[in-house]
């Protein structure tokens, strides 16, 4: 059984404002290369689309995504497959296309339960890596979002907002998370169900093929810059 030890205060509040500043940016590249308009300065707190829809899919949905040569212009696609990770990308005039790193998880059940999709973030950032968790209706928003990557301390995130297809969580890794995650074996996925707030639900997060995932989404986005 894995073992959850809480951060310390400091550590807690920095993982919290980490997830806020990732909430503030936006969902990532995916979400920005679909967007045809930026919202005034004073609407930068608005939520931003439902990223399931972003990426084009449903939880326990088929997808059906076609190929980067299928692809029209502007649509999602699947662009290379890295054991439990899919790197799914948005086709663009000219080649450049932003790309996201995703897995469906599931239950014990074999049930879909939630979503993770990680994206790079711009240089200078706080944090290294972002991504997206999409857990199901009806958990306890207050409690937060916990990840923990094999037996290290869990990392704590605030919820953003809820649409029909879930509650979002945006999180942020350190340049040492990014480490662990490519170190690691599995990340699971902590939260609590508002109807039973004296009980935890655990997904994981497979790690196989974390790093060579990476390193394309990552190579997709130093394509961009250029």
């Amino acid at each position: 059984m894995l073992l959850i030890k809480d951060t310390d205060m400091t550590r807690t509040l920095s993982r919290l404002a980490l997830g806020l500043s990732i909430a503030l940016s936006g969902l990532g590249p995916m979400a920005m290369a679909q967007t045809t308009t930026t919202a005034p300065a004073a609407d930068a707190t608005a939520a931003p689309a439902d990223p399931a829809a972003a990426a084009g899919v449903s939880l326990g949905v088929p997808d059906g995504m076609p190929s980067q040569a299928q692809a029209a212009v502007g649509a999602v696609y699947l662009a290379a497959k890295f054991d439990a990770w899919e790197q799914r990308c948005v086709k663009t005039a000219d080649g450049a296309d932003p790309c996201q790193l995703y897995q469906l998880l599931k239950d014990e059940a074999g049930n879909p339960t939630a979503e993770v999709s990680f994206f790079t973030l711009p240089d200078g950032s706080q944090a290294v890596l972002g991504a997206t968790v999409l857990v199901p209706l009806e958990t306890l928003l207050t409690a937060n979002l916990k990840i923990a990557v094999d037996q290290n301390v869990a990392l704590v995130y605030p919820y953003s907002y809820c649409t029909v297809s879930g509650c979002l969580a945006k999180t942020g890794f350190t340049a040492d998370d990014l480490t662990s995650l490519k170190k690691g074996t599995n990340a699971n996925v902590i939260i609590i169900p508002a109807a039973a707030p004296d009980k935890t639900v655990t997904v994981t997060i497979s790690l196989k093929g974390f790093s060579a995932g990476y390193q394309a989404i990552k190579d997709a986005a130093d394509k961009i810059k250029k």
